[in-house]
């Protein structure tokens, strides 16, 4: 016998998701484990929604084969089928939206994604293999999603969910059932016990978050507490709330948090039940309401995450200058490094700040050889690595000090920097702890938007991938490395592009790291002290790219950049565009996050290539050429305003000043790229065209020449596996057919390296001239043999 089964209490999306799982799994039969809410109860004998469930009266364990589990996958949330968990001679499997880390049944297999239900997962799989539903069917699992993500409105609600809900839109879904099932207006016993909840509320702040419990007792047995878990904190504004009703011969608690540092299913689990971050409840027997209020603010002290300290938000690279540096010293630096301020030092200790408008204004009095001590600010607070984020708030905004430097307690010794930008973001992160506090982010965040990657790295990354990152983990553990996996990989994977081009980067020594990581892997390292990278090179020829996390400044416009060390966000604000600055913290506190600074999420959802600064495409004027390949490459189209300083550059001349063998590194790449036809026709819209030669451009007889060697590339490949080819080559050969000889040969004239390519072209230009005479001489009549010779 196969059953589906789901937690006790059984909420919309259980129902939702035993009925899709049933689509899969079409010979098992549908059991609840306990009762139904009543919200659920109504819906079901109301609508006359024709499910079929088999009761647990007169049910026998002994003969289930397979059990299939919704919504839960631990024991104490499946009642009896708990006791078939731990019989080898049953197979469950299990599909939940909750944490896998709390998974305690042994499995055959499982699909657990972090979403806001567990109906959008089957709405995955049901889009994955093509099966469709009925409009009865989509309306029951929008109950499902609706009702655990709060009309798409709670933190735990994933963009899939959307995407969940409106494919069940397209199918039917009837948006009068669910309102009428999802915002219902209370019973009048409902109503009593609302007001008896108000009154009782209790408040303790925890590590800076007030947390609310409220509780009370009803003779007999009342549904839907979650709802009035909702009310209330609507009516109260409140962000985190526990709940603890006696009902009859037992408490029950529901649990609801809308900030991140309050995880309620820790406290959940205390009283052996459990949920995600955000809701949670429990059955709780055998204690009395006064054991149970003590417990539950034991364990809610627990739950709660310690409030940041200094150390968890401060940058260890600080850039710093001398008190005997002059004020030209000091401009210089901050212009450099992009920055608006930095610490003053004397033999390695902070003594004063100097900040970019006292800088400014000292020059334009004529005291640009004075030295920095004798404007600096002298009177300033220092902070030690535990100062609390409440003194740090204290010292930012009341007493408008823009730099905090982080000294060690005992030598006064400079650890770190921390900057009112990043007060400010840790108070937006954190900003429903305080109702009717918004802070709007912009881009370029201090503290990054972040991102569970587990799941997302385990579904999509291949098993040598993921054994890579674990070597490379522990290494970095063993010798104190903050590591990352940055760029086009993580891009990739957020695209679900296979990817093996792994590039790491790690805060520290990037050469010593990846000597120490050739020692665990075998290879050899080539390493390159000027810009602090090395490749390591595997013994089965792969290789992967390590990098010290750096900051790059540019001595002149299109010049190649100066290299410093620095913090991983420093190393990715350097990179082209947003959608390739992010990165994935490998290990730490906790491994596997995202970290997103500048908006590439976003910006892969809008199908944007956006740059990270307005100087960009002077900086490196070959960023308009990538921009223009990774366009066509991925459909993307270029922002506004990066589109505005692409043509800023252009009309600036800034392309003429880059090097040949530069501007034809990044031409052989957009080559290199399958159809690329594309990428032409869009540099000649960006007037980009000229800047490889005067006479360059891309027309329809282009266009049809690139066809026609496209589909020769094709069939040489298709008939020749294996044997090389040049296909970037034929390529630029079919784009410069408008160019003559003695323009293909002013191309590249300042680079030995271009020039051998160029002479390539030339005499594949020639024998091709000769062949096409030849066959034109013959009017049709040459022997295969004498084509094949010319």
């Amino acid at each position: 016998m196969k059953i589906i089964t789901t937690h006790l209490h059984a909420d919309f999306d259980c129902v939702a998701s035993m009925v899709a799982a049933k689509k899969l799994y079409p010979d098992a039969e549908l059991v609840f484990p306990g009762s139904q809410e009543k919200n659920v109860r109504d819906f079901l004998s109301e609508t006359e929604y024709p499910l079929q469930y088999r009761r647990l009266k007169g049910l026998d364990l002994g003969k289930i084969e397979q059990v299939i589990v919704v919504d839960a996958s631990t024991r104490e949330r499946v009642g009896m089928f708990s006791e078939l968990a731990d019989n080898k001679n049953v197979r469950f499997h299990l599909y939940d939206h909750h944490p896998l880390s709390k998974v305690d049944i042994p499995f055959e297999s499982a699909e657990i994604r972090e979403r806001g239900s567990t109906a959008t997962i089957f709405v995955e799989l049901f889009r994955e293999r093509g099966i469709d539903i009925s409009p009865q069917e989509a309306t029951l699992m929008a109950l499902g999603i609706y009702e655990d993500t709060g009309s798409l409105t709670f933190s735990s609600t994933s963009p899939e969910d959307y995407e969940a809900a409106a494919w069940l839109l397209k199918r039917g879904a009837d948006l009068n059932v669910i309102s009428r099932y999802i915002s219902r207006e209370l019973s009048a016993a409902q109503v009593d016990m609302l007001n008896m909840l108000l009154k009782s509320l209790e408040f303790r702040n925890i590590e800076g978050v007030k947390v609310a419990l409220a509780t009370a007792s009803t003779p007999r047995y009342l549904g839907d507490i979650a709802m009035l878990a909702h009310k209330i904190m609507d009516i109260e504004n409140i962000y985190v709330l526990f709940i603890l009703v006696r009902m009859e011969d037992r408490i029950h608690l529901v649990a609801r948090s809308r900030i991140e540092s309050v995880n309620v299913a820790e406290v959940a689990e205390q009283f052996g039940g459990g949920g995600h971050p955000t809701a949670a409840s429990a059955t709780i027997k055998n204690l009395t309401m006064p054991q149970t209020v003590d417990k539950f603010w034991e364990a809610a002290t627990k739950a709660v995450e310690p409030a940041p300290v200094a150390s968890d938000m401060m940058v260890e690279h600080v850039i710093t200058v001398n008190i005997d540096s002059t004020i030209n010293e000091a401009e210089a630096l901050l212009t450099r490094f992009d920055i608006n301020g930095m610490p003053v030092v004397n033999e390695g200790r902070p003594v004063g700040l100097i900040m970019r408008q006292i800088v400014e204004k000292a020059i334009f009095h004529g005291m640009a050889e004075n030295k920095v001590g004798d404007f600096m600010i002298s009177e300033y607070a220092t902070v030690n690595p535990d100062t609390k984020a409440s003194v740090l708030e204290s010292i930012m905004l009341e007493h408008r000090q823009k730099l905090a430097p982080v000294v060690e307690k005992d030598t006064g010794k400079l650890l770190g920097l921390i900057t009112r930008g990043m007060v400010l973001q840790k108070l937006y992160k954190d900003s429903l702890k305080k109702p009717g506090t918004q802070i709007k982010h912009e881009r370029g965040r201090r503290t990054p938007i972040t991102k569970n990657m587990d799941d997302m790295m385990r579904k999509r990354l291949p098993e040598s991938i993921i054994k890579l990152f674990n070597i490379v983990t522990d290494v970095a553990n063993k010798n104190g490395y903050p590591v990352y996996v940055v760029g086009g990989f993580v891009r990739d994977l957020l695209l679900n592009i296979p990817n093996m081009d792994v590039d790491i980067v790690v805060e520290g020594d990037g050469i010593d790291f990846a000597h120490k990581l050739t020692a665990r892997l075998g290879g050899y390292a080539q390493t390159h002290e000027k810009f602090k990278t090395a490749v390591v090179v595997l013994p089965d020829g792969s290789k992967v790219d390590v990098a010290t996390a750096r900051i790059e400044y540019y001595a002149h416009p299109a010049a190649l950049p100066t290299v410093e060390m620095s913090a991983i966000r420093h190393d990715l604000y350097r990179r082209d565009f947003s959608i390739n600055a992010m990165a994935i913290r490998l290990n730490g506190s906790r491994p596997n996050t995202l970290l997103d600074f500048f908006g590439g999420q976003e910006d892969i959802k809008s199908r944007s290539i956006r740059v990270l600064h307005n100087l960009s495409f002077v900086e490196d004027p070959t960023r308009a050429f990538r921009a223009v390949r990774f366009e066509s490459r991925f459909g993307f189209s270029l922002g506004k305003q990066t589109l505005a300083l692409l043509g800023t550059a252009v009309r600036s001349q800034m392309f003429n000043r880059l090097s040949s063998s530069r501007l034809f590194a990044e031409l052989k790449l957009i080559f290199k790229e399958k159809r690329p036809a594309r990428s032409l026709s869009r540099m000649k819209e960006l007037d980009l065209l000229r800047f490889i030669h005067p006479a360059m451009d891309f027309n329809d007889s282009n266009a049809n020449v690139m066809d026609r060697a496209e589909s020769l590339i094709a069939w040489y490949e298709l008939t020749f596996p294996g044997a090389k080819l040049d296909a970037w080559l034929i390529r630029m050969l079919a784009a410069i057919t408008n160019l003559t000889d003695k323009q293909v040969m002013e191309i590249g004239v300042d680079s030995p390296s271009i020039r051998k390519t160029v002479d390539v072209i030339l005499e594949c230009r020639s024998y091709t001239t000769k062949a096409l005479k030849e066959l034109a001489k013959s009017n049709n009549t040459m022997t295969p043999s004498k084509t094949y010779e010319l």
